[in-house]
């Protein structure tokens, strides 16, 4: 028996062995490779090139002087890793994702009549995206910004996105606003470094912005990870039941779990050790079986909504108390990891217009504008196929649109491609119970800093919160150039006198 034939003999036992012991000592996503060895003892197969061939062991080098340009099996290899990568999202880049369910626990019906949200016990199988704001794929999961947190609900009326962050209200009621907001919270063109002062500097000038920023330098600018913070779709959805009958809400997807934020110091702890903190929370939760919930509500507003003496289609305010009353609808469940990040996750594509009959598009130019800008992203970076990718399919598809760059799994076959037809070509139904009539929001221009102003006396409810919160202020604000402070200083004076005094004494401290 030669040496090589001994040190296999001695692996393939050492292999053996290693097969009866399990590591419970290490978190599920340390040990996914052991995992899946576990569940596949033996190789799941032969090795081939991307046509199907298989690949002789040969091929698996390059050193035996053999033409690269016939290896099929390294032409494979290095021109598909050369070109892998898709481009990056410009904003929620970092995140991560599962599957679940979504149940109805309550009878909705006397407020939609979607399909979805009616039938007490009724399961749907959903795709959650949970995400960072602004930092890129490489960033911190935990860093001071807004999360995004996206549900696609896979219903028998197609599928039912909606795209919340974890804050109940969003920066600006301008779409005209996005890129501008957007480059100022990315890096500065020549440092190629987060810049305070540019954002402060938009915010002065924007003063509609300061009450996103607010919360976002409070507590809840850093939830303890994606399964203890809430999510908040931000617009007043118009929602019809099946007599015709309309009514206006806010959902809310309130965690089980339990709110939890972190400070400044935790946040600076945790980093220094792990920037995927919130990502490896959830995957090992989920393989562990703790699965995280959230209980889905919607806030119905009980007034007639042309009569409030405040504009509930703004996305920078919250509704004003007494004005509505809040709905349980059902529970969301997340109880499976994707097998492949990629395919799940980053191929994945949320639409803020993607609704069902009974859940009406908001009037508000933000929704308008989003619809058009998550739409163009995901044709850039997904292609125009993108809604017949595995993650993003519906359950039933019948279009007159086809070809173009792949998917197109069908196509189609031999539909007729052209609407209307006079040859049984897929045709539309009529929706007796879409509301008749349509609003109209007129957004102002006006300066209002009542919101940031509640916020600090009402939100921030006690001492810790509200020192907590101007600390995080004050150590952006050491960053910012002395012109921009000085606006910020009396900005935020004019929103709280107390708060501006507070802010402008811990700065000259500094």
């Amino acid at each position: 028996m030669t040496v090589f034939h001994t040190v296999l003999l001695w692996l393939t036992g050492a292999v053996c062995a290693y097969h009866g012991y399990v590591n419970n000592t290490l978190e599920p996503a340390a040990r996914q490779l052991l995992d899946f060895k576990l569940d596949h003892p033996k190789p799941i197969g032969i090795l081939t090139t991307m046509a199907g061939k298989p690949v002789d062991i040969r091929d698996t080098t390059t050193l035996n002087n053999d033409a690269l340009t016939s290896n099929e099996y390294f032409l494979d290899d290095v021109m598909h890793t050369t070109a892998e990568r898709i481009p990056e999202k410009v904003v929620h880049a970092k995140g991560t994702g599962a599957f679940g369910y979504f149940e109805v626990t309550h009878d909705v019906s006397k407020y939609t009549r979607a399909d979805v949200f009616n039938g007490i016990g009724k399961k749907t199988p959903v795709a959650v995206r949970l995400s960072t704001g602004f930092a890129s794929k490489g960033g911190n999961d935990i860093a001071r910004e807004v999360k995004g947190f996206a549900i696609k609900f896979y219903t028998n009326e197609g599928n039912l996105d909606l795209l919340g962050l974890n804050i109940p209200i969003y920066f600006y009621t301008d779409p005209s606003l996005f890129s501008p907001f957007f480059h100022v919270l990315k890096k500065n063109p020549r440092t190629n470094l987060l810049d305070t002062t540019a954002l402060w500097d938009i915010a002065t000038l924007k003063p509609i912005i300061f009450h996103g920023l607010f919360w976002l330098y409070s507590d809840y600018g850093s939830p303890n990870g994606y399964r203890t913070m809430d999510g908040f779709p931000i617009h007043t959805y118009e929602l019809s039941n099946k007599h015709g009958d309309r009514y206006f809400v806010k959902f809310n997807f309130r965690t089980e779990q339990g709110l939890e934020n972190l400070t400044a110091a935790e946040v600076a702890a945790i980093t220094s050790q792990d920037l995927d903190y919130a990502t490896r929370d959830l995957y090992n939760n989920i393989a562990l079986k703790n699965y995280p919930s959230w209980r889905i509500e919607m806030d119905v507003m009980t007034h007639d909504i042309t009569n409030v003496d405040y504009n509930p289609f703004d996305v920078t305010r919250l509704w004003k108390n007494g004005t509505y009353h809040t709905v349980q609808i059902g529970r969301l469940v997340l109880d499976r990891n994707p097998d492949n990040f990629f395919e799940a996750v980053e191929l994945s594509a949320y639409n803020p217009g993607s609704l069902v009959p009974g859940i009406n598009s908001p009037p508000d130019a933000i929704f308008k504008s989003r619809t058009l800008i998550y739409r163009d992203t995901q044709n850039y970076r997904l292609g125009i196929n993108h809604n017949r990718i595995n993650v993003n399919a519906p359950k039933y598809l019948k279009t007159y649109n086809r070809d173009g760059v792949p998917p197109v799994n069908d196509n189609m076959k031999d539909v007729p491609n052209y609407y209307p037809n006079s040859f049984s070509g897929p045709v539309p139904f009529i929706d007796e119970s879409r509301p008749k009539e349509r609003i109209i929001v007129f957004d102002s221009n006006a300066v209002d800093l009542e919101s940031p102003s509640n916020f600090y006396k009402y939100i921030l409810n006690d001492e810790g919160k509200k020192q907590r919160f101007i600390d995080n202020i004050v150590s952006s604000l050491v960053q910012v150039v002395p012109e921009v402070r000085e606006k910020v200083l009396k900005l935020l004076t004019l929103v709280d006198f107390e708060l501006g005094i507070r802010v402008r004494a811990g700065v000259e401290q500094e």
